[in-house]
């Protein structure tokens, strides 16, 4: 419980209990731990240790650049698929292959492609259906 000391203008001091402590044993026991954690992390807020100096910052997988002139080779078949549309094709066989699991930066860029790919797709089934009929 928590309790703490309230001074009074004639220079004596009182405990005092908090509404919420008063009726804390009116709650069931999970809400109870749940409270007093919840209080935990509200009261430690500025009393955090370091665990790694700022300094001291590991090179991660991020730190290296992109393949594909550092754009990635998702947003490069992107972009390059529009003169050589087969670049979709091929961004769409790596993103359904999970290839962005290797590097999570590409998948925006192979999905774009994908989507790209079955527009093209798409626009190419209507015009040989207007062909043939």
């Amino acid at each position: 419980m928590a309790e703490s000391v309230k001074e009074r203008g004639d220079g004596s001091a009182e405990l005092v209990k908090s509404m919420a402590d008063k009726q804390s044993s009116l709650m069931r026991p999970a809400a109870r731990y749940y409270s007093a954690l919840k209080d935990a992390m509200v009261c430690g807020q500025g009393r955090y240790t370091l665990v790694k100096d700022v300094d001291e910052v590991e090179n991660g997988a991020y730190d290296k650049p992109l393949p594909c002139f550092g754009c990635g080779i998702g947003w490069f078949s992107f972009l390059l698929g529009f003169v050589f549309p087969l670049l979709w094709y091929y961004a769409t066989f790596l993103y359904f292959g999970n290839y962005y699991r290797k590097d999570p930066r590409e998948r925006a860029g192979l999905a774009a492609s994908a989507i790209t790919a079955m527009g093209f797709s798409l626009l190419l089934l209507v015009i040989a259906v207007f062909r043939w009929f």
